[in-house]
């Protein structure tokens, strides 16, 4: 019969082994799918999201988290180039200077495969932004994609996070929402991303590379007109804007086009009389007519067609 030293060498041994096999056995790592994981919900037009396009009982502007077709009147518009060409351009509200931070999990440099890029801000949320600073996240090089799902985990990982000049145009929408127009052949489908561990979409619009310029985003001027003027009751954006009879046809004058120099689609609102309505065309008659005000608001509208 085995005695009592012999059986506690054994038992020792049995435990040793066990460990050493758990040891040796590597962790799989697996990221979160962008498919199963919970979407967030989304409102543009509530009143802590939405500026000029707020939801009341009788706007019809869409319920919270409903898809949006910004290929429908309110959300483009069709006005002028500054030579009188015919443009479209969408309307995402109003948006501050100061872009927000957008995170690219990045090893030596390149984004990682099939990693979303992560924000910390939806519609809603102060220091919000359409326009993101993009900052590159600087992961290991066993990192497996998705694994971070949210800012906090950057953080908690103590990563590298190096912010470059950069910014693009991501408007962030409810899921299934559609804008089917683009210059340059870019796409017209949703991107996804993270928000605190869910998925969020965003749409991106690249007509024109853009950079900070002292911390800011760019802007440039644009000519409006409303149904009625803003110095009137009722009167400015809730009248909506000026348009040709039985047309969407509005004579509304961005300043540059894409291709210019000094295009932004952050435009700076200048508002001139409806009196005027029917000489302005371009921007040279944008300019001669009575202002009514200038810099009134900074709006995010991507110009679409050209």
């Amino acid at each position: 019969m085995m005695n009592g030293m012999k059986l506690i060498r054994l038992s020792l041994l049995v435990c040793l082994s066990a460990m050493a096999c758990k040891k040796d056995k590597k962790e799989i790592v697996t990221g979160t799918s962008p498919d199963t994981a919970e979407k967030v919900a989304v409102d543009r037009f509530s009143a802590a999201a939405g500026h000029l396009q707020v939801r009341d009982a009788s706007n019809g502007l869409p319920a919270a988290n409903a898809p949006i077709d910004f290929d429908k009147p309110p959300f483009i518009t069709q006005g002028y180039g500054p030579s009188g060409n015919v443009i479209s351009y969408y309307n995402f509200d109003v948006q501050p200077e100061t872009p927000a931070p957008i995170y690219v999990l990045v090893q030596n440099g390149t984004p990682v495969s099939g990693q979303l890029n992560i924000i910390d801000v939806i519609p809603g949320d102060a220091n919000y932004n359409d326009f993101w600073l993009v900052n590159t996240v600087e992961v290991p090089s066993d990192y497996v994609a998705n694994t971070i799902t949210s800012y906090q985990q950057i953080k908690d990982k103590g990563y590298t996070i190096s912010a470059t000049t950069h910014i693009v145009n991501c408007p962030v929408v409810p899921s299934g929402s559609t804008a089917s127009k683009r210059l340059n052949g870019e796409s017209t489908g949703i991107i996804r991303g993270w928000y605190k561990n869910k998925v969020v979409s965003y749409f991106t619009f690249g007509e024109k590379d853009l950079n900070t310029v002292n911390g800011k985003i760019p802007v440039a001027p644009i000519y409006v007109t409303f149904n009625i003027n803003p110095n009137q009751p009722n009167g400015g954006p809730s009248s909506g804007f000026k348009m040709e009879m039985s047309s969407l046809q509005t004579h509304n004058i961005a300043s540059v086009l894409p291709a210019d120099a000094g295009y932004s689609p952050l435009w700076s609102v200048d508002i001139y009389d409806n009196a005027n309505f029917s000489m302005v065309s371009n921007l040279s008659t944008a300019q001669a007519a009575t202002s009514l005000a200038t810099n009134a608001a900074l709006v995010n509208c991507p110009i679409v067609a050209k």
